[in-house]
């Protein structure tokens, strides 16, 4: 097939000279336009269908300077005038329109009758030329150096006052997408709004009947909100109702996803204004149902419309009514399954939600819904960390919601809460004053006056302790945003039990931190606040010893109250005092231990995290006091009509865990002797507590517990006498006494020795038999008896070692306190057993020496239980298994000087030494705690 003959419009040069000559350009400006009509229409088509499209072509078509003349041809249009509304066949040319197609125009069919030979009307002719145009430049501003170009060239205000004069579906669509690919630059942006093109836009809306058109007009509008300042002006300028009202009619698939896309630009940071025009323009019950719809795009976009406009109070209440609660769940729920998206997607939805709780009919529907249960596996999940405080702000929403609250606190809310005070959660962006609850939206404007109804519920809230003041709850307050006050002024008489000892020198009262009806100052609100409240709410309950009284609350609690960077919220401090006021939480903080762990915490300055490892940790005068306040408190609890028999009952017939609790924390809570006598020591609390000591241990800080109370009731049994402490011996071992066996280890012994040891090891160590004989009945059945070894000069001693050997020798010619006992045994941090220091210990008893025996105890005493030993040496000592060591080292874990964290791994490093033997340490701590000599004639163990 031969090739198609080649044109003139295939050169990209004659069709430019044909646009500049249109234009009234160059050379030929003057010429008469009627001879050019025909080809300008054919460069013009050539232009858009050939040359343009071509790759590389959009480029090459501005290069060669062919944008200059198009706006041109644009521009003269645009200045002949407003045309009418609707152009028709009839209607006059203007003077542009004459000037550019007066003359005939080619015919592509048969020849027309008489009636229409002549040619088309103008209006016509301009469409057609307006069209190939506009199209010509929509396809250019597709890339930036042609947006830019055309900025430049002042392209903008001609397409603008195209669009204001020729109201044309056609010319409206192709300007229309012209102005969108302009506004993909944020300085074409910018000047399309300044040049006034929204509410012509917005216009269009209303009157174009073409769905092209529209999809073009649409998008232009979503191009435009390209920052919240745009976004702001489109909806002020009324672009959001019309497409709602166009969406709420049901269009076409492909407007569909336009309006959608566009009105999810639009409603990013949704402002007021946007929130208003959609729903006025009947646009949330379409985007409801929209949000099942089978296209991926139309759903997800519809969806996160839903989501913005959560931000906005004033249209959630509708949005819930139109069923919005419910998709925005099921959409997070779906995203948060098995084969849902990642984090980021789901943020939007959280936020949505989160904003949803601020309302009770959508409270109600969110709960009827399921949502409880996805808040609580957000605030499980520590992927979903950085919207946790979002969701505890969200859930205070429920604060007065009976049944919500059960079923939070059923779902494990009170431990994640606790867990959230000292938390790392990420920062929440602030939310507007928009956002705020719409449940009373008469009452967010501050000029206005308070109603009585509110005058009557924040009286009610003071009374009742949920405020501190008027001030404490505001018209505005929401429970997700409520600014820090100033700090309040110190008051003249403290208040609180952290401002100063004045408050807890009333004994044995009832005392919560005070407050005052009439103060003023709202207590501060931080990233705490919400946990808090709702941790407040719970502790009101009548019995909330079963969410706040455990271990995970109540170390949450207090780790707050000692770590907290300021001062803690007042509130804390009332929960603590509120549970330990509740008769209903006495056995709750026997059984968790709680009372040994505020004793621990606050008094002492052990915290979970200090144990075993020991950790300098200072305990400030406030935490002590607030220590001590809470455990009177349950003291006084313990020692009511209630608490006798709740104690007694646990004592006597509750499980064994029970059992061993409750004697472990009776010395911290009872002072009166008549009660932790009967208890503890006629009915054998303190000796189930000992043989607690060697089992599983139930918490991981019993050890440190069960010392604590041990060495609690030595000072109740015996508080002003000192433990019982070992006989005083005649060995002064920071003053030796002079030695009187080494007279006989020089060159001239005075007197001589008459007999030698040998040892096994071959070394003859000098004595004198009647010295010898005197000191020991082995040694006079030995050297004075019938034994052969009377008549021997040199008498073998098998198995003894040197070093063992030599404080027997001094032993048996008389020295006390010469230090030779000292010799064999190894310093601290090395093992006992096994040592010469042991050996020596056995052969003190097989030579019947029980002074010996004494003195070397009292040495391996003073190395490794005196000042240079340490906690870690007790447990060595223990294992040697002589009685009065095992009482010294009882002494030294429960002595009433010793630091705490030394008394408990003492008791660890004891319990680890006795195994399963358990008697000798039961008995040895036993005879300490009750004040008498272990193994004597003191009082009766009988407890």
């Amino acid at each position: 097939m031969a090739a198609a003959k080649p044109t003139l419009t295939d050169s990209l040069s004659f069709c430019l000279a044909q646009l500049t000559a249109a234009a009234g350009e160059g050379l030929g400006g003057g010429k008469d336009t009627a001879t050019n009509e025909t080809p300008l229409g054919r460069a013009l088509l050539a232009l858009r269908t050939r040359h343009v499209k071509a790759a590389g072509g959009i480029e090459r078509f501005r290069a060669r300077g062919g944008l200059r003349p198009l706006l041109a041809l644009l521009r003269r249009a645009a200045a002949a005038g407003p045309a009418p509304s609707q152009a028709g066949s009839g209607s006059a040319p203007s003077s542009v329109e004459s000037a550019i197609y007066d003359g005939p125009a080619p015919s592509s069919g048969p020849a027309p009758s008489s009636a229409s030979s002549s040619s088309p009307s103008p209006p016509a002719r301009l469409r057609k030329t307006l069209d190939l145009a506009l199209s010509i430049l929509a396809n250019c501003c597709t890339e930036g150096a042609c947006r830019a170009e055309v900025r430049r060239l002042g392209g903008i205000l001609s397409l603008v006052t195209i669009l204001q004069c020729v109201k044309t579906d056609s010319i409206q669509n192709r300007t229309a997408r012209a102005l969108g690919n302009l506004a993909m630059e944020p300085e074409s942006c910018g000047d399309i709004h300044s040049a006034g093109a929204v509410p012509l836009l917005v216009e269009s809306l209303t009157a174009c009947q073409d769905s092209q058109c529209l999809q073009s007009v649409v998008r232009a509008l979503r191009n435009l909100a390209d920052s919240p300042q745009h976004r702001l002006a489109l909806a002020q300028q009324g672009a959001v109702r019309p497409l709602a009202e166009l969406l709420a009619a049901a269009p076409d698939p492909a407007l569909t996803l336009a309006l959608v896309r566009a009105l999810l630009e639009l409603s990013r940071g949704c402002s007021r204004a946007c929130a208003e025009q959609l729903s006025l323009g009947g646009g949330l019950g379409p985007l409801v149902s929209l949000a099942s719809h089978p296209k991926k795009a139309v759903r997800e976009a519809t969806i996160l419309i839903l989501a913005n406009l959560c931000a906005q109070g004033l249209v959630r209440p509708a949005l819930g009514n139109a069923g919005g609660v419910e998709v925005l769940l099921g959409e997070l729920r779906r995203r948060r399954g098995p084969n849902g998206a990642g984090p980021a997607s789901q943020q939007p939805l959280v936020r949505a939600v989160c904003l949803l709780c601020r309302e009770a009919i959508n409270r109600a529907r969110l709960r009827d819904a399921g949502g409880l249960e996805l808040l609580m596996g957000l605030l499980r999940d520590p992927r979903a960390s950085a919207w946790h405080l979002r969701v505890v702000a969200a859930l205070v929403g429920f604060l007065y919601d009976t049944g919500a609250l059960g079923r939070l606190q059923a779902l494990g809310l009170v431990p994640l809460l606790a867990g959230q005070l000292c938390g790392d959660a990420g920062d929440e962006e602030e939310e507007g004053r928009e956002a705020a609850s719409w449940d009373f939206p008469e009452e967010r404007t501050p000029e206005r006056a308070e109603a009585g109804s509110f005058r009557s519920l924040r009286s009610w809230l003071i009374s009742e302790g949920y405020a501190v003041g008027p001030g404490d709850i505001s018209p505005d307050w929401s429970p997700e945003r409520c600014p820090p006050p100033p700090p309040p002024p110190e008051p003249a008489e403290p208040t609180s039990p952290t401002l100063g000892p004045t408050s807890l020198r009333t004994p044995r009262t009832l005392r919560t931190p005070g407050r005052s009806p009439a103060a003023t100052s709202e207590e501060p609100w931080g990233r705490e606040g919400p946990a808090l409240l709702l941790l407040s709410r719970f502790s009101q309950a009548p019995d909330p010893s079963g969410a706040l009284v455990t271990s995970p609350a109540l170390c949450g609690l207090l780790a707050y109250v000692t770590g907290s960077p300021g001062p803690p919220s007042p509130r804390a401090l009332r929960i603590l005092a509120r549970l330990t006021c509740n008769p209903a939480c006495l056995e709750a903080f026997v059984r968790s231990y709680g009372a040994a762990l505020l004793r621990a915490w606050l008094v002492l300055g052990v915290a979970p995290e200090d144990w075993p490892t020991l950790r300098a940790r200072p305990v400030r005068r406030q935490h002590r006091e607030l220590g001590e306040m809470l455990l009177q408190n349950l003291t006084v609890q313990a020692e009511s009509p209630f608490g006798v028999g709740a104690l007694t009952h646990l004592l006597l017939s509750g499980s064994p865990e029970d059992r061993v609790a409750c004697a472990l924390t009776l010395p911290f809570i009872c002072r009166k002797p008549s009660l932790w006598r009967r208890l503890l020591l006629d009915q054998g609390g303190l000796r189930l507590l000992l043989s607690a000591l060697t089992r599983p241990a139930p918490h991981p800080l019993f050890l440190f517990f069960a010392a604590d109370s041990l060495s609690c009731l030595q000072g109740l049994v015996s508080p002003t006498v000192s433990p019982a402490l070992p006989p005083t011996i005649p060995l002064d071992l920071d003053a030796p006494s002079p030695c009187l066996y080494e007279r006989l280890l020089g060159p001239a012994p005075i007197p001589a020795p008459d007999l030698h040891f040998l040892l096994d090891s071959g070394l003859r160590l000098p004595a004198q038999r009647a010295a010898s004989a005197t000191a020991s009945p082995f040694f006079r059945a030995l050297l004075a008896g019938s034994f052969a070894e009377a008549q021997m000069d040199l008498v073998p001693l098998r198995g003894l070692s040197p070093s063992a050997a030599w404080p027997i020798l001094h032993h048996l010619h008389g020295c006390r306190g010469c230090g030779a006992a000292l010799g064999p045994v190894p310093p601290p941090g090395q093992p006992l057993l096994g040592s010469e220091a042991e050996e020596a210990l056995e052969a003190a008893g097989r030579f019947l020496l029980p002074g010996l025996e004494e003195e070397l105890e009292e040495a391996v005493s003073h190395i490794h239980l005196g000042p240079h030993g340490g906690p870690e040496s007790v447990g060595e000592v223990f294992r040697l298994g002589r009685p009065r060591l095992v009482a010294h080292c009882a002494r030294w874990a429960l002595g009433p000087g010793q630091c705490p964290r030394k008394r408990a791994l003492a008791l660890v490093g004891l319990v680890e030494a006795a195994g399963e033997e358990t008697g000798p340490l039961t008995e040895a701590l036993l005879a300490v705690v009750m004040g008498v000599e272990f193994g004597g004639k003191g009082s009766s163990l009988d407890c």
